[in-house]
Protein backbone atom coordinates (compact mmCIF):
# COMPACT_ATOMS: atom_id res chain seq x y z
CA UNK A 1 0.00 0.00 0.00
CA UNK A 2 1.27 3.42 -1.13
CA UNK A 3 0.81 6.17 1.50
CA UNK A 4 0.59 9.70 -0.26
CA UNK A 5 1.42 12.74 1.00
CA UNK A 6 -1.32 15.21 0.07
CA UNK A 7 0.67 18.76 -0.47
CA UNK A 8 -0.76 22.50 -1.75
CA UNK A 9 -3.08 25.09 -0.37
CA UNK A 10 -6.22 22.89 -1.01
CA UNK A 11 -8.45 25.63 -2.27
CA UNK A 12 -8.90 24.42 -5.50
CA UNK A 13 -12.18 22.22 -4.06
CA UNK A 14 -13.74 24.96 -2.57
CA UNK A 15 -12.95 27.79 -4.48
CA UNK A 16 -14.85 25.19 -7.65
CA UNK A 17 -17.85 25.02 -5.21
CA UNK A 18 -18.01 28.20 -3.87
CA UNK A 19 -17.92 29.38 -7.77
CA UNK A 20 -20.67 26.89 -8.43
CA UNK A 21 -22.70 27.90 -5.12
CA UNK A 22 -22.36 31.91 -6.58
CA UNK A 23 -23.42 31.42 -9.94
CA UNK A 24 -26.46 29.50 -8.66
CA UNK A 25 -27.64 32.21 -6.66
CA UNK A 26 -26.73 35.13 -9.38
CA UNK A 27 -28.63 32.87 -11.65
CA UNK A 28 -31.75 32.96 -9.82
CA UNK A 29 -31.40 36.71 -8.88
CA UNK A 30 -30.59 37.54 -12.76
CA UNK A 31 -34.07 35.18 -13.85
CA UNK A 32 -36.30 36.48 -10.97
CA UNK A 33 -34.89 40.73 -11.72
CA UNK A 34 -35.85 39.51 -16.03
CA UNK A 35 -39.14 38.27 -14.97
CA UNK A 36 -40.24 40.92 -13.45
CA UNK A 37 -39.07 43.11 -15.79
CA UNK A 38 -40.87 40.94 -18.70
CA UNK A 39 -44.02 40.93 -16.72
CA UNK A 40 -44.03 44.75 -15.90
CA UNK A 41 -43.54 45.40 -19.27
CA UNK A 42 -45.72 43.45 -20.84
CA UNK A 43 -48.94 43.75 -18.43
CA UNK A 44 -47.99 47.22 -17.27
CA UNK A 45 -49.79 48.46 -14.23
CA UNK A 46 -53.03 49.18 -12.83
CA UNK A 47 -53.08 52.61 -14.71
CA UNK A 48 -52.78 50.50 -18.21
CA UNK A 49 -49.70 52.11 -18.86
CA UNK A 50 -47.19 49.90 -19.54
CA UNK A 51 -43.52 49.59 -19.12
CA UNK A 52 -41.63 50.01 -15.92
CA UNK A 53 -41.26 53.62 -14.49
CA UNK A 54 -39.64 54.80 -11.52
CA UNK A 55 -42.11 53.97 -8.85
CA UNK A 56 -42.18 50.33 -9.81
CA UNK A 57 -38.18 50.13 -9.53
CA UNK A 58 -38.78 52.22 -5.92
CA UNK A 59 -41.44 49.59 -5.10
CA UNK A 60 -39.29 46.66 -5.65
CA UNK A 61 -36.37 48.14 -3.84
CA UNK A 62 -38.25 48.98 -0.99
CA UNK A 63 -38.91 45.45 0.05
CA UNK A 64 -36.02 44.52 2.48
CA UNK A 65 -36.51 41.32 1.44
CA UNK A 66 -35.64 42.70 -2.14
CA UNK A 67 -32.66 44.76 -0.69
CA UNK A 68 -31.09 41.54 1.01
CA UNK A 69 -31.56 39.66 -2.18
CA UNK A 70 -29.69 41.96 -4.07
CA UNK A 71 -26.79 42.85 -1.36
CA UNK A 72 -26.71 38.14 -1.39
CA UNK A 73 -26.42 38.57 -5.28
CA UNK A 74 -23.40 41.28 -5.09
CA UNK A 75 -21.89 39.49 -2.30
CA UNK A 76 -21.40 36.66 -4.57
CA UNK A 77 -20.55 38.19 -7.40
CA UNK A 78 -17.86 40.02 -5.73
CA UNK A 79 -16.74 36.86 -4.32
CA UNK A 80 -17.31 35.11 -7.97
CA UNK A 81 -15.23 37.72 -9.62
CA UNK A 82 -12.29 37.32 -6.90
CA UNK A 83 -11.94 33.78 -7.55
CA UNK A 84 -12.13 33.90 -10.97
CA UNK A 85 -9.22 36.38 -10.85
CA UNK A 86 -7.55 35.12 -8.26
CA UNK A 87 -7.03 31.36 -10.32
CA UNK A 88 -5.99 33.89 -13.66
CA UNK A 89 -3.56 35.61 -11.77
CA UNK A 90 -1.91 32.27 -10.14
CA UNK A 91 -1.79 30.67 -13.52
CA UNK A 92 -0.22 33.45 -15.61
CA UNK A 93 1.14 35.97 -13.62
CA UNK A 94 5.03 34.68 -12.49
CA UNK A 95 5.93 37.29 -10.63
CA UNK A 96 4.88 37.63 -6.99
CA UNK A 97 5.05 41.08 -6.92
CA UNK A 98 2.85 41.96 -9.32
CA UNK A 99 0.87 39.08 -8.05
CA UNK A 100 0.25 40.83 -4.48
CA UNK A 101 -0.18 43.96 -6.56
CA UNK A 102 -2.85 43.02 -8.32
CA UNK A 103 -4.72 41.27 -5.17
CA UNK A 104 -4.41 44.12 -3.35
CA UNK A 105 -5.72 46.10 -6.01
CA UNK A 106 -8.89 43.80 -6.58
CA UNK A 107 -9.34 43.36 -2.51
CA UNK A 108 -10.09 47.41 -2.22
CA UNK A 109 -11.81 47.87 -5.41
CA UNK A 110 -13.99 45.08 -4.23
CA UNK A 111 -14.36 46.22 -0.68
CA UNK A 112 -15.16 49.88 -2.50
CA UNK A 113 -17.97 48.19 -4.44
CA UNK A 114 -19.43 46.79 -1.72
CA UNK A 115 -19.52 49.65 0.44
CA UNK A 116 -21.35 51.61 -2.34
CA UNK A 117 -23.71 48.87 -3.08
CA UNK A 118 -24.79 49.05 0.57
CA UNK A 119 -24.77 52.10 0.27
CA UNK A 120 -27.30 52.67 -2.63
CA UNK A 121 -29.40 50.12 -1.33
CA UNK A 122 -30.00 51.23 1.89
CA UNK A 123 -29.21 54.70 1.62
CA UNK A 124 -26.93 54.87 4.50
Amino acid sequence: MVDRIVTGAHYGLRGWLVQRISAVIMAVYIFFVAGYIVLNSHFGDHLGRGGLDYYQWVMLFSNPLMRSFTLLFLIALFYHAWIGVRDIVMDYVRSAKIRLLIYVLLTVLLLLYSIWAVQILWGI
